[in-house]
């Protein structure tokens, strides 16, 4: 089961890595937590700026959140043609499985932006994972 995902959107390639986190779970409580390691790649020919991002996370009972906000991490990040952007972020669910999905807003030098998609991922507890190899 692929549970990473890879996107390009004019140019901007983005690929997340999740991982379940049980030392930081306690799936008795219903906590389930999941860390997500992303490339940003600037596989395009102009300079852009990473200015906001959108999340769309639904957990195994089709419960919806969307989370926004300004940039990543606390940066919003400029790529010249080449240069990657690497970061590592958290996400705790109430169930054992869920997905991710969303966007990213970049802003080029004459100042037009564009929605660079982030493809659905699996966040997949090991309990989970352990049951599709039986």
């Amino acid at each position: 089961m692929k549970l990473g995902s890879e996107t390009i959107t004019n140019g901007i390639k983005i690929q997340v890595f999740p991982e379940y986190i049980p030392e930081q779970s306690d799936p008795g409580t219903g906590i389930f937590s999941f860390s997500y390691r992303v490339m940003i790649t600037n596989d395009g020919s102009e300079w852009v700026k990473l200015i906001s991002r959108k999340w769309i996370i639904i957990n195994s009972e089709g419960e919806e959140e969307i989370v926004e906000g300004s940039g990543v991490v606390g940066y919003t990040p400029e790529l010249n043609p080449g240069e990657s952007f690497e970061y590592r972020s958290f996400c705790q669910l109430n169930s054992n499985w869920g997905t991710m999905e969303g966007s990213y807003t970049f802003i080029l030098k004459d100042g037009s932006r564009f929605q660079a998609q982030i493809s659905r991922f699996y966040l997949v507890s090991d309990e989970v994972l352990a049951g599709q190899r039986d």
